[in-house]
């Protein structure tokens, strides 16, 4: 399914969704080339969307010994590429699969780069993460929320 970030400021980011359900928060980005799943399940995330910068997030699979917290406190997470096919000998399942469980909206193959050059540029700004058909009237609603 196609998607869109949309920053307060009216700038798009196109990718794709990995479920159809939105996501509306802080955007922030995180620059770790490692550590995605403590990103992820990281209390101080809450309410915040998480553009990683690395490109290729999920290579090493997941293990849950590292996890910050039980569950995740994103709001949403943008990637560029999502792997799905991780390599890792304490793989314990594919992140996109950690993703869906948990129903955190996610936007892949989109620049991450671009995105933290608008936020770097701005300052951090509220976005959200919606299917690319979405009715502007709702994308509005979305945007009201405190």
């Amino acid at each position: 399914m196609k998607g869109v970030l949309i920053l307060e400021n009216g700038q798009k980011f196109y990718g794709n969704m990995l479920m159809d359900e939105p996501a509306v928060g802080e955007v922030v980005f995180n620059t770790g080339m490692t550590g995605y799943q403590e990103t992820f399940t990281d209390p101080s995330y809450a309410g915040q969307i998480i553009t990683m910068t690395y490109p290729l997030i999920g290579n090493y699979g997941l293990f849950h010994e590292i996890e910050q917290a039980e569950r995740p406190y994103a709001a949403g997470f943008i990637v560029s590429e999502l792997c799905e096919e991780p390599s890792n000998w304490q793989n314990e399942g594919k992140l996109s699969t950690f993703i869906m469980t948990h129903h955190i909206p996610c936007l892949y193959g989109v620049d991450t780069r671009a995105i933290t050059r608008a936020i770097r540029s701005h300052g951090v700004m509220k976005g959200v993460i919606v299917p690319e058909t979405m009715d502007e009237s709702a994308i509005k609603e979305l945007f009201d929320t405190p």
